[in-house]
């Protein structure tokens, strides 16, 4: 089922306390964040960013951005003001911030795939040779109250998507491998990434592929979407792969659980412009919002 429709390359999706929705638009055109009413049929940009890419929202109702064009992390209200929060760390200046989740600990965590947006897709295309390019793909932590930041990994092939488990660990996947990676918590630190599983399917088709936003599920499941593959690749709590639930574009970037007791998920699509909804199993493990756990 289409939920809506007319989005330019979306992404990012998030479900607010009222009912309505987040996303952002990627494409030129429009490189901005939209708000979404209730049933989807309705929309109104709440600021024009450049190229915003995953969203998070706090317990105080701040919208944070992780913005590709100019590299940063922006914090912004739902009447459009816009602040620039952060642009480097320790003098190294961020690349691509990705996506973003809260921590246990109130802390925000940022994916920076690890090359110049238009360095990766000059004109918006991926570049014919990206398997010969080796982003620095980056972990941050960033204290929101402090405005500390710590890399916490580097050297990944494209950092892209992020998720809190249900274990508390922190889980990050890396699309030119199809690789999602996993750091176990331990009194409140993240450890060293080791593997988890793989989402990119053998049989699936040539180029480009592998897993963008992904969210964890009430029952331990981790949904990936997975670029080009044109599915929602479930992973279950060992790394196997449960379910591929094929989407009706090729191009899913993104996800968000509906509604308690809907057990749906939301998905952005970029070939389309579109959220498609899938009836699955589950809720969705309730997002951190910048509170200590």
């Amino acid at each position: 089922m289409i939920f809506a429709s007319g989005l330019s390359v979306p992404e990012g999706p998030v479900l607010l306390p009222d009912g309505s929705w987040l996303c952002v638009e990627m494409g030129p055109d429009r490189g901005c964040v939209t708000h979404l009413s209730p049933d989807g049929q309705t929309k109104r940009v709440i600021a024009k960013t450049g190229r915003p890419n995953g969203l998070a929202v706090d317990k105080d109702g701040f919208i944070w951005v992780a913005e590709s064009a100019t590299p940063s992390l922006l914090r912004l209200t739902m009447d459009g003001e816009v602040e620039v929060f952060l642009t480097e760390c320790d003098g190294e200046p961020f690349l691509f911030p990705n996506d973003l989740a809260f921590g246990p600990d109130g802390a925000l965590y940022m994916t920076d795939s690890g090359i110049l947006f238009e360095e990766f897709a000059p004109g918006g295309k991926v570049r014919p040779d990206y398997m010969d390019v080796y982003p620095d793909g980056r972990v941050y932590r960033i204290d929101v109250q402090t405005r500390e930041v710590k890399k916490l990994d580097t050297g990944i092939r494209f950092t892209n998507g992020i998720a809190f488990g249900p274990d508390d660990n922190l889980y990050v996947n890396e699309t030119l491998t199809g690789m999602v990676y996993r750091y176990q918590w331990k009194d409140g630190e993240v450890g060293e990434r080791e593997d988890f599983g793989n989402v990119v399917d053998p049989e699936g088709p040539e180029g480009i592929k592998g897993p963008d936003g992904m969210k964890f599920g009430a029952n331990g499941h981790l949904y990936v979407t997975v670029i080009t593959q044109g599915d929602v690749t479930v992973l279950g709590p060992d790394g196997a792969v449960v379910e591929r639930i094929k989407t009706e574009g090729n191009f899913p970037t993104n996800l968000v659980f509906g509604p308690p007791g809907s057990k749906k998920i939301y998905v952005t699509e970029d070939q389309r412009g579109t959220i498609e909804v899938f009836d699955v199993d589950t809720d969705g493990l309730p997002l951190y919002t910048g509170e200590v756990k």
